[in-house]
């Protein structure tokens, strides 16, 4: 479930603070089930109305991503719709969240669902770019392992942009953005982070 937040909405750019309702041990693995089953249910909803990789976008993503992630990525852009929020979203209320604070799906440029991203813009380089490093985390944490780090991150973070899954996609595309034409190795470099254990 990751995304790029949409300019000009105030979500990617302006940082944001993120409530931190004091949640039981049991409430926060509830909420890493939620987020796993809507991540789920959102791939099995758009994986069939996604493509391959167009040529050009696997000769500029090439350099960087291993070719099982490029083979098996899937990618869409929504025209006339959005990708919706959680239905869970409701039941965060009570534990303490507000729904103005939680992650509006609607307004983000794409969300990698595993191995399928979905966008609601046309996609550039390095749109494509920081949504496959979500990819290649989920490959290495499994689907699992990406929601419960990413719920760790939010309710730890002070911002979205803190969540560390997120800031890894951030900094490997600012060095793509920065070069787009030398060559590293996003696998590795996410490695690092999980041997480090930065997430």
């Amino acid at each position: 479930m990751s995304g790029r937040r949409v300019r000009g909405t105030g979500l990617k750019d302006k940082r944001f603070a993120v409530p931190r309702p004091n949640l039981g041990s049991a409430q926060v693995e509830w909420i890493k089930q939620q987020v796993a089953g809507y991540i789920s249910l959102q791939r099995e909803t758009f994986r069939g109305r996604a493509i391959p990789l167009d040529a050009g976008q696997r000769k500029a993503m090439q350099p960087f991503f291993p070719a099982s992630n490029l083979d098996s990525v899937r990618v869409l852009v929504l025209q006339g719709e959005r990708v919706g929020n959680p239905a869970f979203y409701e039941q965060l209320v009570p534990m303490g969240f507000a729904l103005a604070d939680l992650p509006n799906f609607s307004l983000m440029a794409a969300i990698t669902l595993v191995d399928t991203v979905v966008s609601h813009e046309k996609f550039t380089d390095r749109l494509l770019f920081r949504e496959l490093v979500h990819t290649v985390q989920y490959q290495k944490l499994g689907l699992e392992g990406f929601a419960a780090k990413y719920v760790d991150g939010f309710l730890t973070g002070d911002c979205y942009e803190a969540i560390l899954l997120e800031k890894n996609a951030y900094e490997l595309d600012e060095r793509f953005s920065a070069q787009p034409t030398r060559r590293f190795s996003v696998a590795d470099e996410v490695q690092k982070w999980i041997d480090a254990g930065r997430f």
